[in-house]
């Protein structure tokens, strides 16, 4: 049985580096609407559904690289119904994430949630659908994917798996090795709770040293979301490239087009007060090459491209494509395309870089595939473990002081630290100044009304070297018990580790440890679909 959960909602534009595009894109999407294809709602995603015009060899062929990919990380039963859904006539809503250590931080399983919730949501209204999840092995930025921080009092723990010599290749292609164990172990002897075994033999049979990055992330998410349907698409497949080279040989070709038409909604978004996510200029191509396994940006160089200090001549590398796609690799905004050209997307699942993304990629939509899916914001979480929301309680914080950054919960928690007797003098102090003030105003503004703005200055000089004097008592009594700071790093480290959200710097590992499984289905039940709602949520 569910125990009900409460969520206290955060608005889009009062989280931590929360950009005007995002805000626009959620709480006034006719300010943006220009930029996406489909309004993020479910008219949004009905109107893309429509459009989906899918080659049914294609449809089949990508089912059954899904079916083996999927049976290799150790897919069940619901997974293989949903493959066979896609097979036929199904939609997708898909979401995907690069391929972090220890199933990276906390906002990848919100991604997944998400499109799960929102493929059932789209079934029950009328249009079959399943989820997907694109793992991001031909990402080549091991440094993003190579650690992970799990929560534990008094800060976060920081784990780091970093193989050696492997500049530029591609994170599915790198394997854990043997370094793997020692950390695996460390971080299984920190999750405590009811599930803890449960999730410690999760990694155990996952983060192997035979293992890539790519399909350990897979195999451990599997066991996350074991009975859901989630299917997971490993893009590093030679078939998958196969069956994406057209769309990629029409980048390539188009390659000029694409460029002027990214510059040109670059300067647009910018125009209207927006962010470029991706620099682009007239000589950008959308694909990366593979060369003696380095994955390199392709440039355009006279009159042809080059890749590291492989030059070739158009025609050459047209044809390397078609006889070798697998040496090719789509760019942050093709790869949505690509994606595209292999599923029937009618929803992507996204964050606020995602979203950003969207805003250029649409115009590569629009050239190379001539339909592009509806863009639903992800579900967003910060856990509050009993402990840190009774620190909460003790020193009258709100999520929002801990979102504002280190020096507010600081200075908040230093006027809240002085002993009941004392913070009541200073309370009535504060309202007998006030009271002052306010007396003086009657009898001065019949003397001399120019002087109000002298009272009033004075009254804010006052106060503010009152409630100066109230900090340092604070600070002084903080020192004296020594238990300030401890508090401090224990609400920060928790709810603001790194100066980041929660959800972007800690793992869900030990929260599904001390909560189990059950965690997964409590959150499902908060979210809204095309909101983007960050819910903070007591434990």
């Amino acid at each position: 049985m569910l125990h009900p959960m409460e969520c206290h909602s955060i608005p889009a534009g009062e989280l931590p580096g929360a950009t005007p595009l995002y805000t626009a894109f959620l709480n006034d999407f006719s300010r943006v609407s220009q930029f996406y294809s489909h309004p993020p709602n479910w008219t949004g995603v009905r109107q893309a559904a429509a459009e989906i015009r899918m080659d049914e060899s294609l449809r089949r062929g990508v089912a059954e690289v899904l079916r083996a990919q999927n049976r290799a990380l150790g897919g069940d039963e619901s997974t293989e119904r949903n493959i066979d859904r896609l097979r036929e006539s199904a939609v997708a809503v898909v979401t995907g994430q690069q391929v972090g250590l220890f199933g990276g931080p906390a906002y990848c399983v919100y991604k997944a949630l998400t499109a799960i919730h929102a493929a059932r949501e789209l079934t029950e209204q009328g249009t079959s659908a399943v989820p997907v999840f694109w793992l991001a092995t031909e990402d080549h930025d091991l440094a993003e994917v190579n650690h992970n921080f799990f929560f534990k009092r008094g800060g976060p723990e920081r784990f780091d798996l970093a193989p050696e010599g492997l500049p530029d290749r591609r994170v599915g292609e790198i394997f854990l090795g043997e370094a793997v164990r020692e950390i695996s172990a460390r971080a299984a002897g920190l999750l405590a709770g009811p599930s803890s075994e449960e999730v410690q033999r999760w990694l155990a049979e996952t983060y192997q040293p035979g293992e890539n990055f790519g399909s350990a992330f897979g195999k451990l998410m599997t066991r996350i979301f074991a009975g859901q349907g989630l299917i997971f698409l490993d893009p590093l497949s030679a078939d998958l490239h196969r069956f994406s080279a057209p769309t990629m040989l029409r980048a390539i070709r188009e390659h000029k087009a694409l460029a002027q038409d990214l510059v040109a909604r670059s300067a647009a978004l910018e125009k209207a007060g927006y962010h470029a996510q991706v620099k682009v200029t007239d000589q950008s191509t959308l694909v990366f090459r593979i060369v003696d396994g380095q994955r390199l940006a392709l440039r355009t160089s006279n009159g042809g491209f080059i890749a590291g200090k492989k030059e070739e001549s158009e025609a050459e590398t047209l044809r390397a494509l078609e006889n070798r796609p697998e040496e090719f690799s789509p760019s942050a905004l093709l790869r949505p395309v690509i994606q595209d050209t292999l599923l029937p997307t009618a929803a992507y699942v996204g964050g606020p870089a995602e979203i950003a993304y969207q805003a250029q990629t649409s115009v590569v939509y629009q050239r190379l595939l001539g339909r592009a899916p509806a863009i639903l914001p992800r579900a967003g979480f910060t856990l509050i473990p009993s402990h840190v929301a009774n620190l909460l309680k003790k020193y009258n914080l709100e999520i929002e002081d801990i979102f504002a950054g280190r020096h507010r919960l600081h200075a908040k928690m230093e006027s809240e630290a002085l002993p009941q007797e004392l913070t009541a003098r200073f309370e009535q102090g504060e309202k007998t100044i006030k009271d002052l003030v306010e007396g003086l105003r009657e009898p001065l503004t019949k003397l001399d009304q120019t002087l109000l703005g002298a009272l009033d200055t004075a009254s804010e000089k006052i106060l503010f070297q009152f409630t100066g004097l109230r900090g340092k008592a604070g600070r002084a009594e903080g020192f004296r018990s020594g238990v300030l700071n401890t508090h401090e790093a224990e609400i920060a480290g928790a709810l603001l580790p790194n100066n980041a959200l929660q959800e972007r710097s800690l793992s869900l590992l030990p929260f599904l440890a001390s909560e189990g499984r059950e965690l997964l289905s409590r959150l499902d039940h908060l979210i809204k679909i095309g909101t983007g709602e960050h819910c903070v949520v007591d434990l």
